[in-house]
């Protein structure tokens, strides 16, 4: 259908892919970890609208002046990397709140914000769209009759079975986190620790180079 191809190898491709670990998962592990499985969902729907969006741009075209344009590349990575950065930062200057007479626990932060934040990390990444314009269409036949929507039917399966994995990445983030029994002092720190990772994070993109 479409001259889709080989279906059940792009969805064990894909899942194979979004195992790999990122600046996507490590932000849905960060939120789940600290304010539980709803801001992970957060993120991960935040995420998964991000990748919608490189799905259409690809399928209609636009992600190709990415592959093209070297100007347009690095202006997108340097804006993707300092959005990244940015983050880290606001990561490593988590503090405490006060919740007498509870422990202290981490500032949370609304679900709106945290949707953003994924969201804004996943269409600011360049690589992302290279990666749906070098992938997907190994599994659309030369003579599709319609290319375009054979690209959104395998795009939305993939961002469908990456939201799912994502999910459970977040439920089972935030349950490990409860059965652990973090103290809030310690999920500070963790809170800091993702905000260096990503702060690497956003260097390793800001150095990148188009292929």
């Amino acid at each position: 259908m479409f001259g889709i191809h080989d279906l059940t190898l792009f969805i064990i491709s894909g899942l194979l892919l979004n195992i790999m670990p990122g600046p996507d998962s490590l932000l849905i592990m960060t939120r789940s970890a600290t304010q539980g499985w709803r801001a992970g969902s957060a993120a991960t729907l935040g995420i998964c609208a991000g990748t919608m969006v490189h799905i259409l741009a690809a399928a209609l075209g636009l992600s190709a002046v990415l592959s093209t344009s070297a100007a347009a590349f690095t202006v997108v990575k340097w804006i993707g990397a300092a959005y990244i950065v940015y983050m880290g930062i606001g990561m490593l200057r988590a503090k405490l709140r006060d919740e007498a007479p509870q422990l202290p626990a981490v500032q949370p932060l609304a679900w709106r914000k945290i949707f953003f934040q994924g969201f804004l990390t996943n269409v600011l990444n360049p690589k992302v769209a290279l990666f749906f314009l070098a992938f997907v269409p190994q599994f659309i036949s030369a003579d599709s009759s319609s290319k375009p929507l054979a690209f959104i039917v395998l795009g939305t399966i993939f961002n469908f079975n990456g939201m799912l994995y994502c999910h459970g990445l977040a439920l089972f983030t935030a349950f490990a986190s409860t059965r652990l029994k973090i103290k809030p002092l310690v999920s500070l720190w963790l809170n800091r620790t993702m905000g260096g990772l990503f702060l690497a994070l956003g260097a390793r993109l800001a150095l990148s180079e188009q292929h």
